[in-house]
């Protein structure tokens, strides 16, 4: 299975990962009413994410791909979950809130992530990573600061646990080498999938909706997992904290895809926003030119 161990290569590959994951935003805006459907969303999504996973490992890895289940351990499982969740609350958040609201809060997955690493993994965050960290944060409090919509509280709770869920996913990735990487992503499609099928049946719901927003939920569901793919690959490469904080061009495109006009959403952010996402923009700046001072200290890979 492809990882990088060269992180002038794996740097670009996770600022496209990122980049990938900010058409997601656009695409739920282009859905009809995505509130009333929330777990069909999740269910088809997660579908869509197992089965490609699943196709990617058969044609990597050939029939014995199945294999890889297990040998998933409980770093696996413990990502897979994480990951899950992340994506369950995700829709509760966009649909609660305003994109900015709901991406601000996934550019907080730095902090939590350098925490987990730290805790868990005995991540030693170097002092470049700080201050790149330290103006990601006065962006976000700029943002925050103007964002007072109504809902924006309940949108924000589940923003941030999507955010929290995220950052476990990330940690667990360098936690134990010998972990299937994609058999984890996998994993979390499946439980979303799982989790969205008990909700339905139990609420006497339908699995499907408008085949519009079906088709949408699909489209999502695959520029989550290509995105998944490349985080996935250039994990290997990057300390945790500084996986996620490359990782905020999801955060920067994801405002920028549903404020411009030619897109058809036109969701114009507060001045506020685009001045916290300068802010953003300039911490990963700082990040990528620093790279060569950043020393990594990984005791558990």
């Amino acid at each position: 299975m492809l990882e990088l161990k060269n992180e002038k290569i794996a740097i670009p590959v996770v600022l496209l990962a990122g980049l990938i994951w900010s058409f997601g935003p656009l695409v739920v805006r282009y859905m009809n009413e995505p509130n009333l459907v929330p777990w069909q969303y999740i269910f088809a999504r997660g579908l869509t994410i197992f089965l490609i996973l699943n196709l990617y490992l058969f044609f990597e890895e050939g029939k014995d791909f199945y294999k890889n289940y297990l040998k998933i351990g409980i770093s696996g499982i413990i990502g897979g979950t994480g990951l899950g969740i992340a994506m369950i609350t995700f829709i509760y958040s966009i649909t609660n809130t305003s994109a900015a609201v709901t991406l601000l809060c996934l550019a907080a997955m730095p902090f939590f992530t350098a925490l987990l690493g730290f805790l868990f993994l005995k991540e030693r965050i170097s002092v470049n990573v700080w201050i790149a960290i330290f103006i990601a944060t006065v962006g976000i409090i700029i943002i925050a600061l103007g964002n007072t919509e109504k809902n924006s509280l309940l949108g924000l709770i589940f923003g941030m646990t999507s955010s929290i869920g995220f950052s476990i996913f990330s940690v667990t990735l360098r936690w134990k080498k010998e972990t299937p990487k994609f058999t984890t992503v996998a994993f979390a499609g499946l439980f979303c999938f799982v989790v969205a099928a008990i909700v339905i049946l139990s609420n006497d719901m339908v699995f499907l909706s408008t085949s519009y927003n079906g088709a949408l939920f699909s489209i999502h569901g695959t520029l989550v997992c290509m995105g998944l793919i490349l985080y996935s690959i250039g994990s290997k490469a990057i300390p945790a904290a500084e996986l996620t904080l490359l990782s905020l061009t999801e955060v920067i495109g994801g405002i920028f895809w549903v404020w411009i006009p030619i897109l058809g959403i036109n969701e114009i952010p507060s001045t506020n926003t685009i001045i916290g996402g300068f802010f953003l923009f300039m911490s990963i700046i700082y990040y990528s030119l620093t790279i060569k001072s950043n020393r990594r200290f990984i005791a558990l890979n």
